[in-house]
């Protein structure tokens, strides 16, 4: 496993914390975590699990799970971001992507973290404006987010950053348009009531000299 990368350590309780997953089949698999405590990002901390070329399919799995959990007891993330089954691959590596996606998830589910998965294309046109980015293109708009002062090494970590800003990015977006719809729909109902207003008034008005007839 390589040596994990990372800032400051502190837990920021008003920060939105992200934890994003780049899973692998036979490579690296890679994590990143960045946080919002304001308007602009904050790496965490980014790694990625390699793992020797003989270790059996099922060990990977449980040292990937092992990993999840740890990064996520340790940085209590408020979301997990995996990267989704990229669907040109064939069908005997799409399957095992898709266990390796599971025990990720299931990571997730055991510490009730809600976790959200992107298409590559998603992620480079969120973070990069661009769905078909190359990976050194990927690398420059991360380095450029998080304030870095060199490339996140590997790859494979700089693409787990990438679906972390990704869904960030998106949850905050969301966010404000909530708050927005909120105070709309806060304003119209307002205004409704002050036009519905004068017609109660006017109708208790005509109820009271009713009752004096």
């Amino acid at each position: 496993m390589r040596s994990p990368q990372t800032s400051k350590p502190e837990i920021n309780a008003h920060a939105f914390r992200v934890l994003g997953v780049d899973p692998a089949v036979a490579g690296a698999t890679g994590y990143g975590i960045v946080e919002f405590a304001g308007s602009a990002p904050r790496l965490v901390r980014f790694g990625a699990l390699k793992l020797p070329a003989h270790t059996a399919f099922a060990s990977r799995l449980r040292e990937i799970h092992s990993l999840i959990s740890r990064l996520v007891a340790e940085f209590l993330p408020d979301a997990i971001a995996v990267e989704s089954v990229f669907t040109a691959l064939n069908m005997r590596t799409a399957l095992k992507l898709a266990e390796v996606r599971g025990v990720v998830l299931l990571a997730a589910a055991q510490a009730s973290v809600p976790a959200h998965s992107y298409s590559p294309r998603e992620v480079k046109s969120s973070v990069a404006g661009y769905g078909a980015a190359s990976k050194q293109q990927m690398q420059q708009m991360v380095t450029s987010a998080l304030g870095l002062t060199a490339y996140p090494e590997p790859a494979d970590a700089a693409d787990a950053l990438a679906v972390a800003l990704c869904h960030a990015h998106l949850a905050r977006a969301r966010d404000r348009f909530v708050v927005a719809m909120g105070t709309r729909a806060a304003a119209v109902a307002s205004r409704s009531l002050a036009r519905e207003l004068p017609i109660a008034s006017g109708n208790r008005t005509a109820s009271a000299r009713v009752s004096k007839l």
